[in-house]
């Protein structure tokens, strides 16, 4: 996958203090989604195949959210996702430290070879 220029002007645009975290994020995007596309639709950062997004992340006011559009994969991982805010289809971080790479390269690896409902 190639990185695209929307999403590094997206990235440029965020608080300085997150824009490692969402660069980790993209980066695993770009590592774990082969046969993804990186696109900014919606207005953030996402990562589609077939027309359709599965991943996305974005900086929002109070917190950082990965979006993972498949409910089976998100399933799968809720208990390593306990303390945070869950809502369907979406992980938010209220602190960059919450993130733990190790669960969002497992999500990523699982939504690879996924192909559950999109919610």
């Amino acid at each position: 996958m190639t990185p695209t220029l929307e999403v590094d002007d997206y990235l440029a645009a965020i608080l300085p203090e997150r824009q490692p975290a969402l660069e980790a994020l993209r980066e695993a995007c770009l590592k774990f989604l082969p046969g993804f596309s990186e696109s900014l639709r919606y207005g953030v950062p996402s990562y589609e195949r077939d027309d359709q997004v599965e991943i996305a992340f974005a900086s929002q006011e109070k917190y950082i959210s990965l979006y993972v559009l498949r409910t089976d994969v998100t399933n799968v991982h809720q208990p390593r996702l306990e303390g945070l805010s869950l809502g369907e289809g979406c992980i938010r971080y209220q602190h960059p430290a919450e993130i733990d790479m190790d669960v969002v390269h497992s999500i990523l690896k699982m939504n690879a070879l996924a192909s559950g409902e999109i919610c």
